[in-house]
């Protein structure tokens, strides 16, 4: 039997500065997932690492290796961060609670944007991430397959994906909220992927004086510029277009900030020190958080937008209930999917088995009636497979049916085995590596 188990911490449990230090970028979750999967060969991992999040969802036999303490040693041995300045905002979560977790996660609802549509790419992301690694396997593989198509349902069938929903949007609602008007304001994007392209979309739509779209990979810049009507700049330059920003909005994939104190303080001169606001949406951060104490600097980020969630939730709660629903009726759904399929094996041992005795004894009963024609033989054959079936219909519906506390399973499995003598590939012991109900 497997065992699933989820480790992370998101914006409700860490703070922006211990979040930065366990992000992976997607090279880094290349390498993660092979490192997993050569120390532990017999496990499943999917890596999801986001703004806001990063969780570690792994698939292994039951008694099986990594335990929680190893998961939690091997992400810090891979990011050189010790265990004590991450562990206190950790969680840990087992079988089906882990499994409730994620098409929660899928859908939105922990989000720190309730309904915001990036995060639900994002897990489909880490998932084809681990498909290509092949660190996705059976488990793995249904379970994130379903989640998505549960984030699917839940923004389908529900309105919680309406108004403005995104980390972007809500970046653009604070520059709002600064300035009056932006037909004299200079906006510049620094970084050219998703989440910038998300950014300028908005910002665009603001008609500003100036956009421009500044990246180390010049071409990138000069497509997204285009794209929304503005200007590339080049990376190299990065001081000079500081100089003339009104907006900063930061969204690279740098791995350390691009703008420190050392950088910006000198610039404040040439710029005369007008105001600049800077919104910093980058995980890990692209601007040293110094800056922000600077004068006349207005600097925010990621656990900033806080006060905007809060609102936006606040309005959603008939479609926060319905969405809540459809999780609550899929993770049942996947949950005795999953458990017929882990049960199935047993269940054909435990009807084989008893039904082979039930023959074994109907043989020798047989050789001793010799006058019994082929007719009353065939009745004494169905009268053997119907009681087998009727003396095993209970226990094999305890077995496929209701929720089971992960403990309660295991011992029923094992009772099984030994009472009725079946074999079994393993001899189960009792676990205690992580608390939880069993998706199985």
């Amino acid at each position: 039997m497997q065992r699933l188990l989820l480790m992370g911490l998101n914006h409700a449990t860490a703070p922006l500065e211990v979040r930065e230090k366990l992000a992976f970028s997607t090279t880094q979750r290349r390498c993660a997932l092979r490192g997993i999967r050569e120390k532990f060969p017999g496990a499943e991992a999917v890596i999801l690492s986001t703004c806001n999040r990063v969780e570690l969802y792994i698939s292994r036999p039951t008694h099986d290796l990594p335990r929680p303490e190893q998961m939690v040693d091997f992400i810090g041995r891979f990011h050189q961060v010790h265990p004590d300045q991450f562990s206190p905002h950790l969680y840990h979560k087992a079988n089906v609670e882990a499994v409730a977790h994620l098409f929660n996660v899928a859908s939105s609802l922990d989000s720190m944007i309730l309904g915001e549509t990036q995060i639900l790419g994002q897990v489909r992301e880490a998932y084809d991430l681990a498909r290509s690694e092949q660190s996705a396997g059976l488990v793995l593989h249904p379970l994130f397959q379903r989640a998505i198509a549960v984030g699917k349902q839940v923004m389908t069938q529900t309105t919680i994906a309406e108004g403005q929903l995104s980390v972007a949007s809500v970046a653009v609602d604070y520059a709002r909220r600064i300035f009056e008007q932006f037909s004299d304001k200079t906006i510049l994007s620094i970084g050219a992927g998703k989440m910038a392209t998300l950014v300028l979309r908005h910002f665009a739509q603001l008609s500003p004086r100036r956009l421009l779209v500044c990246n180390r990979d010049l071409r990138k810049a000069e497509e997204l510029a285009r794209r929304f009507g503005g200007a590339s700049a080049a990376f190299e330059q990065l001081a000079q277009h500081l100089v003339e920003a009104d907006i900063v909005v930061c969204a690279t994939g740098a791995t350390e900030p691009i703008i420190s104190v050392e950088l910006f303080e000198p610039l404040r001169k040439l710029r005369r020190y007008r105001p600049i606001f800077m919104i910093d949406i980058a995980m890990p951060r692209d601007i040293d958080p110094r800056v922000g104490e600077l004068e006349h600097v207005y600097l925010y980020n990621i656990d900033d937008l806080q006060q905007v969630v809060r609102q936006t939730q606040s309005q959603r709660n008939g479609s926060l209930e319905a969405a809540r629903r459809i999780v609550e009726a899929e993770v049942n759904s996947f949950g005795q999917w999953h458990r017929a399929r882990e049960m199935g094996p047993l269940i054909e041992r435990l009807y084989a088995h008893h039904h082979q005795m039930a023959q074994e004894e109907l043989r020798r009963t047989l050789n001793k009636m010799p006058e019994l024609n082929e007719s009353q033989i065939a009745h004494f054959e169905d009268l053997a497979r119907r009681v087998v079936n009727k003396l095993l219909h209970d226990p094999v519906q305890r077995l496929r049916g209701g929720q089971m506390p992960h403990g309660l399973q295991q011992t029923y499995v094992h009772a099984m085995e030994k009472l009725f003598n079946l074999d079994s590939p393993s001899t189960p012991k009792q676990e205690d590596d992580a608390a939880g109900p069993s998706a199985t």
